[in-house]
């Protein structure tokens, strides 16, 4: 009974905080029901093991009241015998009119055995009479225990019953909170999933802002760039980055902004002809912190160490095509990646693309 009060009281619904707190309180509630569903389970099998018991306790006493009767059935049986015996006795007696005609030498046909004959009737009438004795007292004694061990099977079958009850009892419990537990599951994964799309989308909101202001920032430095020598603004060499690792190499690839596109170029800001593809992008970028990439998007890929989406870190390159062949990209912050893209583009920063194409994330 404690069981299913408690498991009632895990399905009343209630108002719910918004966002990570909502979350909180739904996972402590689902923890609260994991664990009364755990304890109902552990009850189960305490149930069960009394069931156990008083069912065996149960056959015990059925067996014994078999036994009983078997034993009442066969002091039935001899008496029986012993009463048709008397019977056949009576009608001797009866025959030879009575025990007189029995005793009397005229009447016998063999003398000598007369006297024999007289001592067997006597022994077997009394063997009968002690027989019938022996088996109304059996009979009473017998009807006693068997009276004794119903009482006992009536009270061993309620224990049963009762046993059963608890067991069915407690599965309803068990039921119950599973059902609880996995609607407050369900709630969970609808907050996380709100909480996802509202991250998401903040991150897509900051990265459109930095892409724009990386744009915005690339357009002004060609304008200032226009009247001088190289009016692309490429001829002053790009700083060195002040970051280790894959930051550093975010720094050198953003360094490159305007930049254009030129297929199996690798040349940065300040060279006579500056220009980047895909993969030069990236080897040159991660070139600048001291690693050395090949110079195609399928080979830094074999050269990289898989990373899953979910640990994505500044100067991860993202692969597109089978193997990679087709397109690397590099990973600036969430929502944003820089590239290389194709002829009459230049380097610039945009939107995270892992839809169609997309073969998987590396880090040098």
């Amino acid at each position: 009974m404690t069981v299913v009060t408690v498991c009632s009281s895990t399905v009343v619904a209630v108002t719910r905080p918004a966002a990570g707190d909502a979350i909180s309180s739904a996972r402590a509630k689902a923890a609260q029901i994991e664990s009364q569903l755990a304890a109902a389970q552990a009850e189960m099998s305490t149930l069960s093991q009394r069931y156990d018991a008083a069912s065996y306790h149960l056959s015990q006493i059925n067996t014994s009241i078999a036994t009983t009767q078997a034993s009442i059935a066969s002091d039935q049986h001899l008496v029986a015998t012993d009463r048709k015996t008397l019977s056949m006795a009576a009608v001797s007696n009866y025959i030879t009119d009575g025990s007189a005609t029995t005793d009397n030498p005229i009447f016998s046909n063999n003398e000598k055995t007369l006297g024999a004959a007289t001592e067997y009737n006597k022994i077997a009438e009394g063997d009968v009479a002690l027989a019938v004795a022996n088996l109304h007292t059996a009979e009473n004694t017998l009807a006693a225990q068997q009276v004794q061990l119903q009482g006992q099977q009536t009270q061993a079958q309620s224990a049963v019953n009762t046993e059963k009850g608890a067991i069915n009892q407690n599965a309803q419990a068990e039921q119950a909170q599973s059902s609880a537990l996995a609607q407050e599951n369900g709630q969970i994964a609808t907050l996380v999933a709100q909480q996802q799309a509202a991250q998401a989308a903040a991150a897509a909101q900051a990265a459109a802002a930095r892409i724009a202001a990386a744009q915005a920032a690339a357009t002004a430095a060609a304008q200032s760039n226009s009247n001088s020598a190289n009016a692309s603004g490429l001829s002053q060499a790009a700083p060195p980055p002040t970051a280790p690792g894959g930051a550093g190499a975010v720094q050198a690839a953003e360094s490159q902004i305007g930049v254009p596109y030129q297929w199996g170029a690798e040349s940065p800001k300040g060279s006579a002809n500056p220009g980047f593809d895909c993969s030069g992008l990236t080897a040159w970028s991660w070139g600048q912190v001291g690693v050395g990439l090949p110079h195609y998007s399928g080979g830094q890929m074999a050269a990289s160490t898989p990373v899953p989406l979910s640990d994505l870190q500044p100067g991860d390159l993202l692969f597109y095509g089978p193997g990679g062949s087709e397109h690397v990209a590099m990973y600036v912050s969430p929502g944003t990646m820089i590239e290389a893209p194709q002829t009459g583009s230049n380097v610039h920063l945009t939107s995270l693309r892992l839809g169609s194409g997309f073969a998987g994330a590396g880090r040098p």
